[in-house]
């Protein structure tokens, strides 16, 4: 077959949107509870970290070397899941890391420091 198939564009789509993210919201956001482009392409990179592992895995790697700080919050969190010790050494290397980024918790909006974020995951809160 030549070319990518629809499942490749859409994996490509969501990573694509993952690195240039600039919030973090793993749910909906706001009094609406609108679920964000950002949020749905995290949901579809765990879906296909689910079903085909390798692939997530290559993608979740890219995030963490070139995502935007946001990105790479995104693709750590994605680690705890499949890998915990990869994700606590993602973790560890974003300690240093003092990018900023938007968050949501519903309504809530607030501010993060990568590395305080990532000092927060490590310290399981």
């Amino acid at each position: 077959m030549l070319g990518m198939g629809k499942k490749d564009r859409e994996l490509d789509a969501a990573v694509k949107e993952l690195a240039k993210a600039d919030t973090v919201a793993f749910g909906g956001v706001g009094i609406a509870s609108q679920v964000l482009p950002v949020t749905e392409a995290y949901r579809h990179l765990e879906q296909v970290l689910a079903e085909r592992p390798e692939d997530g895995r290559k993608k979740v790697d890219w995030l963490l070397r070139r995502g935007s700080p946001a990105g790479r919050a995104y693709a750590a969190t994605l680690l705890e899941r499949v890998d915990p010790a990869a994700a606590r050494e993602a973790w560890t290397a974003l300690r240093d890391d003092k990018g900023e980024f938007t968050t949501f918790t519903g309504c809530v909006m607030g501010t993060a420091i990568l590395r305080e974020y990532a000092t927060e995951r490590l310290s399981g809160r």
